[in-house]
């Protein structure tokens, strides 16, 4: 969707960021960069600037009347169209036009952003034509991605191979084609609604994380602005034109500048040094930051690359790349990065002789070992207590195929679903259960191709001009399969007898697994904890499972244990995701020895109870029994049964012993029939 110009907000007039505007003017300068994903708080001004830098843009000239936008003067990228015509040594009729952003909506389908066939067309001349998408729009402009961590998975993989190539290739519905979209990529997100995948976020050359600006002038400014802006927006534009101009004019002449620009040998091996030193995957970073400080260079009107436009590019080029597990702490990348360059500097130099410093280091250490941890030991019956985790493993993946005939919406990478939208794989075709919303051209072609002889004798002289005659009964419905995440809901004891031979850092270690296993399929967590007298739901259904993993972290454990409070309370937030389609798991973590009643009656029987309502409902649990010792009553292992789980015993609780039973669960869902055609 291209946006329409308007009187936008000039990009000179906006207070502060200027990482961020440093980032975007880059990517304009070399688009071969390969673009910037602003993460960031809400309301921080990441959209408006984006906007704001397509208004300040020049011109560029483009073949008229072209969909594609082709440049005339290069003649390698051109459309078929545009190239067939140069070849036959025809002119190419130009004009110019402005830069502008084209919009990829969270919910487009497949076909809006690739392309597809114009059906009205073939139907008429019998001849292919296709008709252009998204991403022929966004050729030689500004793509902008809002929310996209948020993009369907299927998009983001049709996304990544047009961005890394300049090409998109259409191979759909006899349709073969392909076409220049060359563009910037400007990704917005807020982390909040859950992380990116890693690999679109490696994709984006450069990232800025977005924060407000805490200083009170600063931001009246920025008030003061705004305002003025909208009570007079073409006074505010005429009073910055000429702040708007030289902004334009520097970047011209760093567009020029930029092909004479030189990086030595000795600052190719800095980059090199800093890579390494923050052990990024692949060469990806390596490049980026090479293309990103000859762009800093050109745009501060130098042709040679120093050392601190290498600083400066590593600050863009690295902090989403520095994180190696999805719930590691960032560090400080500009301490590390000048560490690096530090490190770099004395490798240059030869190395000191004198090492009395640190023989007198060893001596000293040794004169001053470690002290033994003696802590005060607490008091487990009236005190609560913080255990760290276990260390998470890596989880096998999980398999949940749902090929039903339910159609259902969401997104992820785990199950496979019918969709129940224009999202998601053509894998076949169906007579149409109403209106057809979304027609398979192809499979309706076939239905109405043996009749078309006998049609053509019993039509009319102004249907016969049709190339192609079809009927209602010929009609075809796509059948769309994509993925998308389950829910797992945890449901997690907190009281005083997890603490027993601190069976809760075991507990914690086997959930933040499964959080990692979700993070990478896009699954949805939510986590319910019982404790003292009453359940919490701590964290709601969401993407975001770095939200899961600080709560559990921090989690205390201490009191007594309302069973039945943790058990109603999941079982009422997996029942309000069912009416959004989720494939819900319930995974229960207790020893089951209840003693705090819901209703009024026996705790342990309330909770059977409730058990019953789980298994009544059709949804999968699981329930890992903590139970330990010589006096064990077998309570789990009851309400396990009540709840038609599958049932483990603490000696069990690995990280990848539960991995293991959510995979055994999720493969024996009784809802995962396949479609029978």
């Amino acid at each position: 969707m291209q946006l329409q110009h308007k009187t936008v907000y000039p990009f000179s007039a906006i207070v502060g960021q200027d990482k961020m505007k440093l980032a975007l003017i880059l990517n304009v300068i070399n688009p071969k960069i390969g673009g910037v994903l602003l993460r960031g708080e809400k309301g921080t001004g990441k959209s408006l600037t984006v906007r704001a830098l397509a208004n300040l843009l020049p011109e560029v000239e483009v073949v008229t009347n072209c969909p594609f936008h082709c440049d005339p003067k290069n003649h390698k990228d051109l459309c078929k169209d545009c190239a067939s015509k140069n070849t036959n040594n025809e002119k190419l009729p130009t004009n110019k036009r402005a830069v502008s952003v084209v919009e990829l909506p969270v919910g487009a389908t497949e076909d809006r952003l690739v392309g597809t066939i114009d059906i009205e067309k073939a139907i008429k001349t019998g001849e292919k034509h296709f008709d252009p998408g998204i991403l022929a729009q966004a050729n030689r402009n500004l793509l902008y991605i809002d929310e996209v961590n948020l993009l369907d998975d299927h998009l983001v993989d049709v996304l990544l191979d047009a961005a890394a190539m300049g090409v998109n290739f259409v191979e759909r519905e006899g349709v073969s084609f392909s076409h220049p979209s060359q563009f910037v990529l400007i990704g917005t997100m807020n982390p909040e609604e859950g992380e990116l995948r890693p690999q679109l976020l490696d994709r984006f050359a450069l990232s800025v994380e977005v924060k407000g600006i805490p200083y009170k002038e600063a931001r009246a400014e920025i008030i003061r602005r705004r305002i003025a802006f909208e009570n007079d927006p073409h006074s505010f534009v005429t009073f910055n034109l000429e702040a708007q101009e030289n902004i334009r004019q520097k970047i011209l002449s760093a567009t020029t500048l930029l092909p004479k620009t030189k990086l030595s040998s000795d600052l190719l091996d800095l980059i090199t040094q800093i890579c390494t030193d923050f052990a990024v995957d692949g060469h990806r970073a390596d490049i980026a930051m090479y293309k990103t400080a000859c762009t800093i260079a050109a745009y501060n009107g130098r042709t040679d690359v120093t050392e601190e436009d290498i600083k400066e590019a590593a600050e863009l080029v690295l902090p989403h790349r520095q994180r190696r597990q999805p719930f590691e702490e960032p560090k400080m990348e500009q301490q590390q990065i000048n560490e690096s360059i530090q490190k770099w500097n004395n490798d240059k130099q030869p190395p000191p002789q004198n090492n009395d410093a640190n023989n007198n280091n060893n001596n000293d250490n040794s004169q001053n070992p470690d002290k033994p941890d003696n802590p005060d030991k607490p008091d487990e019956s009236t005190e609560e207590q913080v255990f760290q985790a276990d260390t998470p493993y890596a989880v096998k993946s999980l398999s949940s195929n749902v090929l039903d005939d339910i159609e259902r919406h969401g997104s992820g990478r785990r199950s496979k679903v019918i969709s129940d939208s224009k999202r998601g794989h053509y894998v076949a075709s169906m007579l149409p259960r109403g209106k057809v919303t979304d027609l398979a051209f192809d499979a309706t072609l076939r239905a109405a191709a043996p009749f078309q002889k006998r049609r053509k004798n019993v039509t009319t002289p102004q249907q016969q001009q049709n190339a192609f005659l079809i009927e209602n009964c010929d009609l075809r419905e796509k059948i769309r399969e994509t993925k998308m995440g389950n829910l797992i809901m945890f449901v997690v004891d907190a009281s005083g007898s997890m603490a027993a031979e601190e069976r809760m850092s075991a507990t914690k270690g086997a959930v933040l697994s499964l959080l990692l296993d979700a993070y990478q399929r896009r699954d949805r967590v939510g986590m319910v904890v019982f404790r003292k007298n009453s359940a919490e739901l701590v964290l709601p259904p969401t993407n975001s499972v770095e939200l899961a993993q600080k709560y559990l972290t921090t989690l205390p454990t201490g009191g007594r244990t309302p069973l039945a409070h943790g058990l109603k309370l999941g079982l009422d937030a997996v029942e309000s995701s069912l009416r959004t389609n989720d494939i819900p798991l319930l995974v229960l973590v207790s020893d089951g020895r209840a003693n705090v009643n819901l209703y009024g009656g026996d705790p342990v029987d309330e909770a059977k109870n409730i058990a019953c309502k789980i298994a009544s409902k059709g949804i999968q649990s699981i329930a890992i029994d903590t139970e330990h010792g010589f006096l064990n009553f077998g309570l789990v292992k009851q309400i396990s049964k009540t709840m038609g789980s599958k049932y483990l015993r603490l000696e069990e609780l690995r990280a990848a012993s539960i991995a293991s039973a959510v995979r055994t669960q999720l493969l024996h869902d009784p809802s995962t029939a396949p479609i029978n055609n």
